[in-house]
C-alpha cells in the first residue's frame, strides 16, 4: 500500500506495463515515420550523361553522386530488362558508335523502381528542364565491350555514409529516443528506489541491529520481502539481547558463590589462602570485565557525527600525561557516525595495548574510498600469524602467566571488533616489515 492508501502493482505488471509502452511507442513511431516522411527518390542519370562520362568528359553533379568509369574483363551482371531498357539500349549503342551486342545494361530491382517512381522522376526531369527522355534510376552499370575484349563500366560512385533518407530516419530516431527517455527514467527509478532502499535498510543493519524497520511500501514483491526482512532482524535482535542477558546472568550469578569462597578460605593456612585469594581475584576481575563487556554491548547509544582526529589526539595526550609514549601524526580531517563512547573505548584499547607490549604507539587517519581508517603501529615483537586472529576471541592471552598485569583479562581486543563491527567496520592486525605491530581499523563514512 502506498502512504496515500492506494494499492501499488506488482513489480510483474510494473515491468509489464514498461515494456507495454516501449512497444507502443516503437510502433507508433514506425507508423509516423511511414506516413509523415516522404519516399526516398533515388537519383536518375541522363543517356547523355552517362555517354559524356564513357568519352572522358564526365559531368559535375551538385546533388547526384557523381558517373565513375572504370575497366574489367567481364560484363558487368545481372542484366537489367523492363520495357524500355531495349530502346536505350539500342540509343546508347548507336551514340557511342558500336554494335548493340557490345552494350550492357546491368543492376537489380528495388521495390522503388516501380512504374510510380519512374513517373516522379520524369515529372522531376521535365521541371529540371531535360528534353531528354532516357534515363536510367540508380543502382546501375552500364557497359560497353572494347576492341580488345575488356569492358568499360559507368556507374554511380557510392560514399560509405549514410545517405540523405538515412540521414533522416536516424535523426527521427534519435529524437525518439530522446522524447521516450524521461518516461523510461521515471520507470526506471520507480522500479528501482524499493531495491535501493531495501539495500540501505541491509547495510544499515550490520551497522546496527537495533535500526529502525525498512518501510513496507513498493511492489508487493517488494512488500513481501520487505515484511521478511523486518521479521529477520527482529528475530536477530531478540537472539542477540537474548544471549547476552543470559551470559551476563551467568556472571553476575557467579558473584555469590565466589563471596561464600572468600568466607570459607578464611579458616586455611596462610601459604594455600594467598594461592586461592589470588584466583578468585583474577575470576572476578573477569567477571566484572564480562559485566562491562555486556553492558557496553547492550547499551542502546545516540551516534553522532565524530571527527576521528580529534579523538585520537585527545587520547593520545591523555596517556601522554602519564607518562606513556604516544605520538599522533597530522592528518585529513575524517567524519563518521559513531557511538563516541564506544569509539573512545576502542581506541584507548588499541594505544593501551600498544604502549603494554610495543613500548609506544603511534596513530595516523586518513580516507580509504568509502571508509575512514585509523592505524596504530607500535615497535614491539609483533605476534605469530598463527595467533592474529585468536587474539580477538573472548578471554584468549597469550601471556602463558595468566597475569593481570601482563595479560589482561582477554576481552579488550574482544571488544574492539565488536564495536568497530558493530559500527559497519572491521579491525585486523598484521606485522609490519621493519617490526612491531599495526592495527588497522575501518569505519564506513
Amino acid at each position: 500500500m502506498t502512504p496515500a492508501g492506494r494499492p501499488t502493482a506488482s513489480f510483474f505488471v510494473q515491468l509489464l506495463t514498461l515494456t507495454g509502452l516501449t512497444l507502443v511507442a516503437a510502433w507508433a513511431i514506425s507508423i509516423l515515420l511511414l506516413f509523415a516522411l516522404p519516399p526516398p527518390v533515388p537519383d536518375f542519370y541522363r543517356l547523355g550523361e552517362i555517354e559524356r562520362t564513357f568519352q572522358g568528359t564526365p559531368p559535375v553533379f551538385t546533388e547526384r553522386r557523381p558517373l565513375v568509369l572504370g575497366e574489367q574483363a567481364k560484363p558487368p551482371s545481372p542484366e537489367l530488362e523492363g520495357r524500355n531498357m531495349p530502346q536505350i539500349r539500342a540509343k546508347l549503342a548507336r551514340d557511342m558508335g558500336v554494335a548493340l551486342a557490345d552494350v550492357v545494361i546491368a543492376g537489380e530491382r528495388g521495390p522503388l523502381s516501380d512504374r510510380r517512381v519512374g513517373r516522379i522522376l520524369r515529372d522531376r526531369a521535365q521541371r529540371a528542364g531535360f528534353s531528354e527522355e532516357h534515363f536510367l534510376i540508380e543502382p546501375f552499370r552500364v557497359g560497353i565491350r572494347q576492341p580488345d575484349g575488356r569492358w568499360k563500366v559507368v556507374e554511380p560512385q557510392y560514399g560509405v555514409g549514410l545517405s540523405a533518407w538515412q540521414q533522416r530516419l536516424a535523426l527521427w530516431f534519435v529524437l525518439s529516443a530522446l522524447a521516450m527517455a524521461p518516461v523510461a527514467w521515471i520507470f526506471a527509478r520507480r522500479l528501482s528506489a524499493p531495491i535501493t532502499l531495501f539495500a540501505k535498510a541491509a547495510k544499515r543493519l550490520g551497522r546496527d541491529p537495533r535500526a529502525a524497520p525498512l518501510e513496507l511500501k513498493g511492489p508487493k514483491e517488494i512488500e513481501v520481502a520487505a515484511r521478511a526482512f523486518n521479521d529477520m532482524q527482529e528475530r536477530l535482535r531478540r537472539y542477540v539481547e537474548d544471549r547476552t542477558a543470559m551470559v551476563g546472568a551467568i556472571a553476575h550469578d557467579l558473584r555469590t558463590p565466589l563471596t561464600r569462597l572468600r568466607f570459607r578460605i578464611e579458616g586455611l593456612p596462610e601459604e594455600q589462602r594467598g594461592k586461592i585469594a589470588a584466583d578468585l581475584d583474577q575470576m572476578e576481575a573477569m567477571i566484572t570485565a564480562t559485566l562491562a563487556f555486556v553492558r557496553d554491548t547492550t547499551r542502546a547509544a545516540e551516534r553522532t557525527p565524530l571527527e576521528l582526529s580529534s579523538l585520537l589526539e585527545s587520547l593520545c595526550d591523555e596517556m601522554a600525561e602519564t607518562g606513556a609514549k604516544t605520538q599522533m601524526e597530522v592528518g585529513e580531517k575524517v567524519v563518521v557516525e559513531g557511538d563516541p563512547m564506544a569509539l573512545r573505548r576502542l581506541f584507548a584499547n588499541l594505544l593501551e595495548n600498544a604502549v603494554k607490549f610495543g613500548g609506544g604507539a603511534r596513530a595516523r587517519v586518513f580516507r580509504d574510498e568509502a571508509n575512514a581508517v585509523v592505524e596504530i603501529e607500535d615497535d614491539g615483537p609483533g605476534i605469530p600469524v598463527s595467533d592474529i586472529e585468536r587474539v580477538f576471541e573472548p578471554f584468549y592471552r597469550r601471556e602463558p602467566s595468566r597475569s593481570r598485569k601482563t595479560g589482561g583479562i582477554g576481552l579488550g581486543l574482544a571488544v574492539v571488533r565488536s564495536i568497530a563491527r558493530g559500527h559497519g567496520g572491521d579491525v585486523t592486525l598484521d606485522n609490519r616489515d621493519g617490526g612491531g605491530l599495526r592495527a588497522r581499523v575501518l569505519l564506513p563514512l
